[in-house]
């Protein structure tokens, strides 16, 4: 962890999933101290006790900051002394930005101009900004959003000086028993004794740990280029195999899954890289970097000469990656420490 020694990180939207990944990460080290920036002040006092009480030997380190990255002057009132930022402040549920997607714009897309531009003026070394799978091709006003954050993280990328501060970012899929998923809603339903209730079991779905969440940030933050997309080779499962893997772990009825249909704005497949972006995608083993679009605004010069190769991969999707069974999604879950931290309570 030496790029982090006695470095300050500002981690906006930090009481989340995301927020407290990076927090049982790095508290440990030798970092100098992590800047949780948010709006909601009953999150953060709840992420204040929880790791005082859990880590007291290290907890000071964390300092709360209350603000919204809609409001530029806000987030400047937190970016004084910061080394680097992580950006995972957003509005990241499909129906309710496909019913309020003026909000979505405030907070996804000019929020993270506001953070961009006060880190550049405050100097911040290396920004990694969190996107999403549904960025790619986006059908819903959540996805749409990203993908226009991700527009302004590459144009911002343009004008700045990468020597002085680095943008890049980062694309990925379900993220496991983070807040607002559906695995902690299944566990919840069979414990209630209710079936456990899916939208379309053909659907298909990226799948990774908050760790492996985690992991993808830092290696953008150490391997990226200003400008650059980042996504790691994740697999895939069904929802009706997932909801079969939660239904054995924890005693669920699997011939009780009900059915109830797709929500607003949902696909039935998640794309990483779409055909576009896989052009010029660069195989970084567990990873691809898609590097930013460098070119100017001058058009001329393409009507004679262009690019004519090309990748031999089309497309990153949901549907053409490793498709995990039953048994793997099992193993999957099963690994992460919400999961045994629930199976404990099923002995008790």
């Amino acid at each position: 962890m030496s790029l982090f020694k006695d470095k300050t990180l500002l981690i906006t939207g930090g009481t989340g999933s995301f927020g407290n990944a990076v927090l049982n990460r790095f508290l440990n080290t030798d970092i100098g101290e992590i800047r949780i920036f948010s709006r909601d002040e009953k999150k953060q006092d709840d992420m204040r006790h929880e790791f005082h009480a859990r880590m007291p030997e290290v907890a000071d380190k964390i300092k709360f900051y209350i603000g919204d990255v809609r409001d530029i002057q806000s987030v400047r009132n937190a970016m004084h002394g910061v080394d680097y930022i992580f950006h995972a402040a957003a509005l990241k549920q499909v129906p309710s930005c496909e019913f309020f997607p003026i909000e979505a714009v405030k907070t996804n897309v000019l929020g993270t101009e506001n953070v961009l531009t006060a880190a550049i003026d405050a100097g911040v070394k290396n920004v990694v900004c969190l996107s999403t799978d549904k960025a790619a091709y986006p059908v819903n006003a959540m996805g749409t959003s990203k993908a226009m954050m991700e527009k302004v993280v590459v144009a911002k990328s343009r004008t700045v000086d990468p020597e002085k501060t680095k943008i890049c970012c980062t694309r990925y899929g379900n993220v496991m028993c983070s807040r607002g998923s559906v695995i902690p809603l299944w566990i919840e339903q069979i414990r209630n004794g209710n079936p456990i209730t899916i939208t379309d079991g053909t659907m298909t779905r990226f799948i990774m740990s908050l760790d492996e969440a985690v992991d993808l940030v830092l290696f953008a933050f150490e391997n990226g280029e200003s400008g650059d997309i980042l996504v790691q080779k994740a697999p895939a499962c069904t929802i009706q195999t997932q909801a079969e893997a939660v239904c054995e772990l924890f005693g669920g009825n699997k011939d009780e899954i009900k059915v109830i249909g797709i929500r607003h704005g949902e696909k039935m497949y998640e794309t990483l890289l779409t055909n576009e972006e896989c052009a010029n995608a660069i195989d970084m083993g567990d990873f691809y970097r898609v590097p930013c679009d460098k070119r100017g605004l001058n058009y001329d010069k393409y009507f004679n000469t262009g690019d004519v190769e090309r990748n031999t991969i089309t497309e990153l999707n949901s549907n053409n990656t490793k498709l995990l069974s039953v048994e793997e999604t099992k193993a999957k879950i099963a690994s992460l420490d919400y999961i045994k931290e629930e199976l404990a309570k099923e002995v008790k």
